[in-house]
């Protein structure tokens, strides 16, 4: 149904009909084809855990196209859903002025979610919130939602969504160049541990005068556990992984799971893994949407609750910092309470008892909360910005906007050249290790040969009408066991996790 005064496409010149659906159209096949040879570009690089990151990007922009085209279609609808007037009154992002007439009463949404803008750009809106507002008048309440609101509401959503896919992706750009930093170290190991002289000489390490064991057991943390946390506080900010750190706990994982390979390059694994989780973060998960809203719900005037929510990222980053950096602490005190000196190097022992509830993975989704936070923090303070003005009600006062600034690009910050990395590195410290572990072309060999023998062994217990296992079958019953690795990223024991790495990769990396 047309609105009152606007002209339809039946009295609209066919060029202008034309250029303008050229316009769109060409915009969206430009970007297509940008995510469509990005993608290909990461193929032919052999980024895959990349490459499924974009395409989870592309997941979230169809479902913002889904969420824009239902507001499309059913804004009219929802614009004449009427409600008592009594409700209008209540749960206001700004106050009311105590003079507002009856029509400034039925078009309450459009002062809450509306900016002094021209009404020559507006013109279509606003008629249909006159014809909306006219027919919930007849019946003596007023609109649920204007349509100036719902439109505004829908940009709302677009610019959350383009807001932390983009965060996600600098902060996994400076943390990954954060992390690249350490392949010296890396480097400087491998071409030690090559070094004929290096490997027949005879080594006694005096486990207190060792440098892990110092920056973390010895000192104010020793005696006291509170103290203790103190110092994992501060260190996330200042030295959150030093040299000794990554040689020893790249030690540890090397002697718990691939023990027989000493030539596995521990520096890739890392930013494989890291690539492979990343896909999980930039997606918005249902759990996100309902923190979206929580948080509208509770934007009422005078609770100041977009300040308050800003402290949650906050809180959260420094509790994972100061987690990780006391797993570190942790496994530095099992080692300097059980020995005064040791035979070769100091070798720590990883275990998922030193995470919260014994699930390092639970790590990653305090990330991925802390990130999306961050954005819709940001994201809702540009958009009020833009949409209403520096001056708004929404935007509230000066007092509340600088620090929520401020703690925004201090998570950023923080998150990308400490807590990201520290993840990184401290997250392999678990019982399991990652399928990443595998390179890519051993990954699919494996899981094939896997299935391949489940298949076999379902055909012969059909045939034999027996469920005995046989010394040939054990053999297939570990394949079994790595067809998991598939499916889960921690799925094979610790034991057989050497024997697996020594044959696959035996030859180390290229």
């Amino acid at each position: 149904m047309a609105v009152e005064g606007e002209t339809t496409l039946e009295y609209t010149p066919t060029w202008v009909v034309a250029a303008v659906c050229t316009v769109i159209v060409a915009i969206s096949l430009a970007v297509e084809r940008l995510i469509h040879y990005t993608g290909k570009y990461l193929k032919k690089k052999n980024q895959k855990p990349l490459y499924e990151a974009l395409q989870k990007i592309k997941e979230e922009l169809m479902l913002l196209g889904f969420i824009s085209l239902l507001l499309t279609v059913f804004q009219t609808r929802i614009a004449k859903i009427c409600m008592p007037k009594d409700w209008a009154n209540n749960w206001l992002p700004c106050k009311k002025k105590e003079d507002a007439s009856t029509s400034t009463t039925s078009a309450h949404f459009q002062t809450i979610f509306s900016s002094f803008i021209s009404s020559a750009g507006n013109g279509r809106r606003l008629l249909a919130e006159a014809s909306s507002s006219s027919y919930c008048e007849a019946k003596d309440k007023v609109p649920l939602l204007s349509t100036t609101a719902l439109h505004h509401l829908h940009i709302f959503i677009f610019v959350l969504a383009v807001v932390h896919v983009s965060f996600c992706v600098l902060t996994i750009l400076f943390g990954g160049a954060k992390i690249r930093q350490w392949k010296h170290w890396e480097d400087s190991i491998l071409k030690k541990k090559y070094d004929p002289e290096e490997v027949v000489k005879a080594k006694f390490t005096h486990v207190q005068d060792h440098a892990f064991i110092r920056g973390h057991f010895r000192g104010i943390g020793k005696d006291f556990a509170l103290l203790g946390w103190l110092q994992s506080f501060f260190k996330q900010f200042y030295a959150s992984v030093t040299k000794s750190d990554y040689i020893t706990l790249r030690l540890g994982f090397i002697n718990t799971h691939c023990k027989t390979n000493p030539k596995f390059n521990f520096h890739k694994y890392m930013i494989r893994a890291l690539e492979a989780d990343f896909k999980k973060v930039v997606g918005i998960s249902w759990y996100l949407w309902l923190f979206v809203v929580v948080f509208l719900l509770l934007n009422v005037y005078g609770w100041h609750a977009y300040f308050y929510l800003a402290f949650v990222p906050f809180v959260l980053l420094l509790a994972v910092g100061t987690k990780l950096e006391h797993v570190i602490s942790q496994l530095a005190h099992e080692v300097a309470e059980k020995h005064v000196a040791i035979e070769g190097d100091l070798v720590v022992k990883p275990s998922d008892d030193h995470f919260w509830f014994h699930r390092p993975q639970i790590v990653l989704i305090l990330i991925h909360i802390i990130l999306f936070q961050n954005s819709f923090e940001l994201a809702f303070f540009f958009w009020i910005l833009v949409q209403y003005g520096f001056d708004s009600c929404i935007m509230g006062q000066v007092g509340y906007i600088i620090p929520r600034l401020v703690i925004g690009a201090f998570i950023q910050f923080v998150c990308s050249y400490s807590t990201l990395p520290l993840y990184a590195i401290v997250t392999q410290m678990g019982s399991s290790y990652k399928r990443a572990i595998f390179e890519e072309h051993i990954q699919v060999g494996i899981v094939g040969w896997a299935d391949k023998a489940k298949k076999n062994k379902g055909l012969r217990k059909a045939a034999n009408g027996s469920s005995q296992v046989g010394p040939k079958e054990s053999s297939h019953a570990t394949a079994v066991q790595l067809a998991n690795v598939g499916h889960k990223e921690s799925a094979l024991e610790e034991g057989n996790a050497g024997e697996i790495v020594s044959a696959t990769v035996s030859d180390g990396p290229k």
